[in-house]
């Protein structure tokens, strides 16, 4: 039997790529979007597990981790944090968290935590021997199809011939289809350093791919965050 998951995150795009991602993991996945309904949900049907996102309107991530601790309950708790600083962690493990992941984030390393809650309170736990692909080894996002082996793109029915660092570059947001990519995580991922602040070769290379990815009529799968990064979504 697939684990039950609850998932409260306030952020649409991540929350709907994490529930797709879940799912896929072999989750069966409940989202909402808000403290509020994340503890009527686990009032309601208590999950195996819960993600929560610390900071949310109204109710946040750290007050329904007390409540929940308050009432007893011990389902393992993993929070989802843009703040980076020890101090925050700490509170969020003195509310009663179990683990911490920070934004942005690679989803392997979330199911990689979750499996190791999951081991921590004793439940089954499937651990996968790969990330979850299409049946032939391929993975798709976007209107987007990569075949990592031999690396080849397609959008649509069309190939788009790529470099190694563009190919590198869109599987790294293939792989985190929703999930907004900062400058300096892309950065680490594809060239190994931050080229600093002014350095404009990330932004060239996007545009490169995008026009390469062009198709006439259709926006282009990969947006600008400004001020964070780059995220590839369908809207």
């Amino acid at each position: 039997m697939p684990q039950n998951l609850l998932l409260a995150e306030d952020d649409r795009a991540i929350r709907h790529a994490l529930e797709r991602a879940l799912t896929l993991e072999g989750y069966a996945v409940t989202a909402v979007a808000d403290g509020v309904e994340a503890l009527a949900q686990a009032h309601r049907t208590p999950p195996d597990v819960l993600v929560l996102d610390v900071m949310m309107p109204g109710i946040d991530g750290l007050q329904v981790c007390r409540v929940l601790r308050a009432e007893g309950n011990r389902t393992p708790i993993l929070m989802l944090t843009a703040l980076v600083e020890t101090a925050d962690r700490i509170a969020g493990l003195d509310a009663g968290a179990d683990d911490y992941v920070v934004k942005p984030f690679d989803v392997e390393e979330v199911f990689a935590r979750l499996r190791a809650l999951l081991r921590r309170t004793g439940a089954p736990v499937d651990v996968p021997s790969e990330p979850p692909r299409m049946p032939d080894g391929q993975i798709a996002a976007a209107g987007l199809r990569i075949d990592p082996q031999a690396r080849r793109v397609w959008r649509g029915p069309h190939e788009v011939e790529l470099t190694r660092t563009e190919f590198d570059l869109l599987e790294l947001l293939v792989r985190n289809a929703g999930i907004v990519l900062d400058h300096t995580t892309i950065y680490d991922r594809i060239w190994g350093y931050d080229f600093g602040p002014g350095s404009k070769n990330l932004a060239v290379y996007v545009g490169y791919l995008r026009r390469k990815l062009d198709e006439p009529g259709a926006p282009s799968p990969i947006h600008t965050v400004r001020g964070v990064g780059y995220v590839l979504r369908e809207d």
